[in-house]
């Protein structure tokens, strides 16, 4: 399987923090530290469905599976099965 976090790590970057990585780690809680907030978090939604061909069902919306690059990076490597 392909390391997805340079990826999801760019998009974040590009995305919600305007080409500056501030520090952010792959553990950093994108809600907790406002990186994101609920509309961020449809954007990174959009993102996934649209450059990994999956969808994110309602029930998943949850942190466990997007507050983080590591959440992002483990989540898509099950939906990716």
């Amino acid at each position: 399987m392909m390391d997805l976090k340079p990826k999801l790590r760019a998009f974040v970057i590009d995305h919600f923090l305007f080409g500056e990585a501030n520090g952010l780690k792959d553990d950093t809680l994108f809600i907790e530290t406002g990186i994101i907030d609920s509309t961020g978090v449809m954007e990174i939604v959009q993102f996934l469905e649209k450059e990994f061909a999956i969808h994110v069902a309602d029930k998943e919306l949850i942190p466990e599976n997007l507050n983080s690059i590591n959440n992002l990076s483990e989540y898509l490597s099950r939906k990716m099965v």
